[in-house]
């Protein structure tokens, strides 16, 4: 299989987003994963997103992670809000143009679930079903009546229950609330970064791709 990633970039709202794509032979899909908090370093090269990358790849699908606008190379400034949805918006339409007939999962690490989930949301409203939103230690307090997330596709939460970063009790209050089928996974004496847990992230998250 091949593993190595394209460089591209991608025509954005604010200008050139820099992305990472792996066309994978045969694929049975595509996952556009979206990385953690711009004005706090988050990038596509964050290690969370390079596991949510290899877990997807190692599942089959072709894969593509993005800087938002203002990370790496991508051109613009940060938004922190509604801009970087209109990011991933660009990003996954420049993946269904390419394949058109592959069913679209979406993945998102902590700011980037709160895009993940709100892309979906803005997908659904175009008549586009993504097949499976994961999220995984996600800000969903970011989450709002602009923004909402996607209501119909299968969804995984993951959230560690050490988080200091975003406070799992207020993940867990919102998928107590959620009021639809999903699944909940609590990953035990870990913190936001899976720090010694990525091997446990990927094994949880594999078998449901």
């Amino acid at each position: 299989m091949l593993t190595r990633e394209t460089p591209v970039f991608i025509d954005g709202p604010s200008g050139q987003l820099q992305a990472l794509w792996l066309d994978v032979p045969d694929a049975r899909g595509v996952a556009l994963i979206c990385h953690p908090n711009p004005a706090q370093g988050g990038s596509m090269l964050n290690k969370v997103v390079s596991t949510l990358q290899r877990s997807a790849r190692d599942a089959g699908l072709a894969t593509l992670r993005f800087n938002y606008r203002g990370v790496g190379s991508s051109a613009g400034t940060h938004d922190m809000h509604s801009g970087e949805v209109d990011d991933a918006e660009a990003v996954a339409h420049w993946l269904r143009a390419r394949h058109p007939q592959l069913p679209l999962t979406l993945l998102g690490f902590s700011f980037g679930g709160f895009v993940a989930a709100s892309l979906g949301g803005r997908l659904e409203q175009q008549g586009i079903e993504p097949a499976q939103l994961v999220m995984v230690a996600p800000a969903v307090s970011r989450l709002t009546a602009e923004n909402p997330p996607a209501q119909r596709c299968p969804l995984t939460l993951i959230q560690p229950e050490d988080d200091e970063v975003i406070e799992p009790q207020v993940v867990y209050a919102w998928s107590a609330a959620l009021g639809r089928p999903h699944v909940l996974l609590k990953v035990a004496e870990c913190g936001h970064f899976f720090h010694g847990k990525l091997t446990d992230l990927k094994d949880l998250l594999l078998p449901r791709l």
